[in-house]
């Protein structure tokens, strides 16, 4: 039997303040462009140190209970992918099960590899229920992080935090993966990483944005191989890649989806005409490629434009963004699905949109959820960014949302709004 798995909701939860990319420029002497136009964001979520990717995990698994109904005995698994985790030992998943009261008698733990993290439990929890171990249960697979580089950093303008939780099983409302469909790519570089103890990510930029394209050729060769032999695409004269409907990347800044969908493009049209192309199909692809993006890729970065980077959770924000502005025309249409880790470890998949996914995408509640943010000046967000990450200011948490508040005998106590 072909076993039908994939998302059956989503919930997302992000810091309570933001800062305008605009006042950021300005406060460091630069042409607000740069950042807007030029690293395609308008605003980035700031979250101070009650705010870490436990809080943030708990109240998107709240968030998803609550809005969707779900009886949480239903969930027999909780993976969270994360690279920026609390201790080196006891998992995300093990504070959030305990934080909502989740079952006793499920499969907790986390999973790591920089962004891609998220997409390894996904596919985690998918091979799960694929597999029949799932008894008819279903799992939730987190994916919650803070992107931090640091005032005056080259990676200040690309922070941003979030968690994006979304509930896996054999009822796909929202989205329905194609099984078995996939393309991987995964190399030992050093183009980003996060020393033990530091809450600041060190990333090598230009060479690390060579390391996605050069992962993304890799990756998409393996699942256009594999689409083909299974004609979910089909030799034509369009590219296979245009034959999806939307495609959705993973965005550390904006304008890497634009750059990622050029070069796949561009590899594909190398394959198929067995060279480099000409200054002349040069010219005409420029063209071609610019139209495709603003109606493949551009409807998924909404939300990234008005989050900043989430890590994992990046790619998830960019299909919720989809499904929220696109859901009900894209019904029964299929998304390709790029996720990079750095690192690295990459992957390329797709999926089809469920024929009731707008609807589903509205118990989400995302422009209330951005509406219910706070703008902060420049002068509040350095004194948080300045805060120390073990003693939170104490704030009561909002209701619905959980928050750090300290260390007691070496144990990390949250608190329920």
């Amino acid at each position: 039997m072909n076993q039908r798995v994939g998302i059956e909701a989503l919930a997302v939860a992000v810091p309570e303040r933001f800062l305008s990319l605009e006042d950021l420029a300005i406060a460091r002497g630069v042409e607000p462009a740069k950042f807007t136009a030029g690293l395609g964001g308008r605003e980035m979520a700031v979250a101070d140190p009650g705010e870490d990717s436990v809080a943030l995990a708990a109240t998107a698994v709240a968030k998803l209970l609550k809005s969707y109904a779900i009886d949480p005995n239903r969930v027999g698994m909780l993976v969270v992918g994360t690279e920026t985790g609390v201790d080196h030992s006891k998992a995300v998943a093990s504070y959030v099960q305990g934080l909502l009261g989740l079952p006793r008698a499920m499969r907790t733990y986390d999973t790591q590899h920089a962004c891609y993290g998220g997409t390894a439990a996904l596919m985690a929890a998918s091979d799960w229920i694929a597999a029949g171990h799932a008894h008819g249960k279903a799992a939730i697979v987190v994916c919650a992080d803070i992107a931090r580089y640091g005032l005056r950093t080259a990676g200040e303008p690309t922070q941003g935090a979030g968690a994006v939780a979304l509930l896996v099983s054999d009822k796909p409302d929202l989205f329905e993966l194609d099984r078995g469909i996939c393309g991987m790519a995964s190399s030992h570089v050093f183009d980003f990483w996060r020393p033990l103890g530091s809450r600041e990510a060190v990333v090598d930029g230009h060479y690390s944005i060579n390391c996605y394209l050069e992962a993304l050729g890799d990756a998409y060769a393996g699942y256009r191989k594999l689409a083909l032999e299974r004609e979910i695409v089909r030799h034509s004269e369009q590219l296979p890649s245009e034959q999806l409907s939307r495609i959705a990347y993973h965005v550390p800044f904006c304008k890497m989806a634009k750059k990622a969908h050029l070069h796949l493009r561009k590899c594909e049209l190398k394959a198929r005409l067995g060279r480099e192309l000409t200054a002349e199909e040069q010219t005409a692809e420029d063209r071609a490629a610019a139209i495709a993006f603003e109606t493949q890729v551009a409807p998924t970065l909404a939300l990234a434009a008005r989050i900043g980077n989430t890590y994992t959770g990046s790619l998830y924000l960019g299909l919720a963004s989809l499904l929220h502005t696109q859901g009900a025309s894209l019904a029964g249409k299929r998304i390709g699905m790029f996720s990079y880790g750095s690192g690295n470890s990459s992957e390329f998949f797709s999926g089809v949109v469920g024929a009731h996914a707008s609807a589903a995408i509205a118990k989400a509640e995302l422009d209330q959820l951005l509406a219910s943010r706070r703008r902060v000046t420049m002068e509040e967000y350095e004194q948080v960014m300045e805060m120390n990450a073990a003693t939170p200011p104490q704030a009561q948490p909002r209701p619905g949302t959980f928050r750090f508040v300290g260390v007691t005998d070496h144990r990390r106590r949250y608190v329920a709004g």
